[in-house]
């Protein structure tokens, strides 16, 4: 199948370009010898997990779908966080994990009973020390619900605990990592030579080009001798990171004192975090407006009137039928994508190792019905 063939709009991951991460993110394994799982809020394509499971070591779920997806699409290590189990789920969850992290001394004392000996257990901390870009994707801001601060740390409740987990990470590189350990080093370094295993949480930039994986690997490195622990990290962009694109079609140009294209996506459903984080996409072949000689808003085909992804130029007017193709579109948008407005979802595309193109998933109405 040939990628002017599929209709739009459609996610696109290339296969070459995940398997270079997940390459490079191998590389920490052996190198640093920590375990490494994909984070699946971040990053589940289901087309792309046997590729995956070659070369991590399993996934890391924020509750029960997630970890029935793990369990299913990749079949190695489940590890499960979530801010609170629910009563009526935790057995199921027990049952498909191999690390169990609770957020608090009360979610531990309610479950303890039923997972000591089914599951390892642990507990999240929060070292109250992030360089987090922002407070929405901050664990540690002041009032996080995340992870146990110091002074609410019970020593006398670690009997059955064998692991501690922390994520104070937003796309962010190792030197923030080092200020990170300190944080956690100076506030519960008396409790991890207890333990058997520390999980680094995600946020870890390890695919972005200038990255320093020679400093991570030394900090896995100097932690694990240190400490006498396994060390786990679970990142989620850093695997889907730059592996593919979304492909959207100009739908109709009106104009209200600039040119607007309308396309057959949508920044609110289809890319959330270019609304929520805010960011701006980039478009191939675009510039910013007024660079090149034609500059367009583009902008989303629902009712919203925030819909817009954004002002760009372009070498020539852009024209009904015209497909807009924005890039870095795979992590962090199919997990948060919606039907809001009916707005179709954009199918699953893979573009294959040796050239060929894949569907894996098609959505129509039965994606907005079955969510209504």
């Amino acid at each position: 199948m040939d990628i002017e063939q599929l209709s739009t709009p459609f996610y696109l991951m290339e296969e070459e370009k995940l398997e270079r991460n997940l390459r490079l993110l191998d590389e920490v394994q052996r190198h640093s010898g920590a375990k490494i799982l994909l984070a699946l809020k971040g990053f589940a394509f289901s087309g792309a997990m046997e590729m995956v499971s070659e070369y991590l070591h399993g996934c890391c779920a924020s509750g029960l779908h997630e970890a029935r997806y793990a369990a299913q699409k990749v079949g190695k290590e489940v590890h499960t966080y979530a801010p609170a189990f629910k009563e009526e789920e935790i057995d199921e969850i027990i049952g498909l994990s191999h690390h169990l992290v609770f957020n608090s001394f009360a979610q531990w004392r309610r479950f303890r009973d039923r997972a000591l000996g089914r599951v390892s257990c642990g507990l999240r901390i929060n070292p109250e020390v992030s360089a987090s870009p922002a407070d929405l994707y901050n664990p540690c801001a002041p009032y996080s619900r995340l992870g146990i601060r110091r002074e609410a740390f019970e020593p006398d409740q670690l009997e059955g605990i064998e692991g501690l987990h922390f994520h104070a990470l937003c796309e962010q590189d190792a030197d923030a990592l080092e200020k990170v350990l300190e944080g956690v080093e100076a506030k519960f370094g008396a409790f991890l030579p207890r333990m058997k295993w520390v999980n680094f949480g995600g946020g870890h930039h390890i695919t972005r080009e200038g990255y320093d994986v020679e400093k991570l690997i030394r900090l896995i490195k100097s932690f694990r001798e240190k400490y006498g622990v396994e060390v786990y990290l679970e990142p989620g962009e850093a695997v889907g990171w730059q592996t593919g694109v979304l492909v959207a079609s100009v739908l109709d140009i009106v104009h209200n004192g600039i040119d607007i294209a309308i396309l057959d996506t949508s920044a609110e459903a289809h890319m959330p975090d270019t609304i929520i984080m805010p960011y701006r996409a980039e478009v191939r072949g675009a510039g910013a407006a007024g660079e090149k000689a034609y500059t367009f808003r583009l902008a989303g085909n629902t009712c919203l009137a925030g819909d817009v992804m954004g002002d760009y130029s372009f070498d020539r007017p852009l024209r009904i039928g015209d497909r807009i193709v924005f890039e870095d579109q795979i992590h962090y948008t199919i997990v948060k994508n919606t039907t809001f407005n009916g707005i179709k979802l954009p199918d699953l595309a893979i573009l294959r190792k040796n050239g060929s193109v894949e569907i894996v998933r098609r959505f129509g109405y039965e994606a907005f019905e079955s969510r209504n």
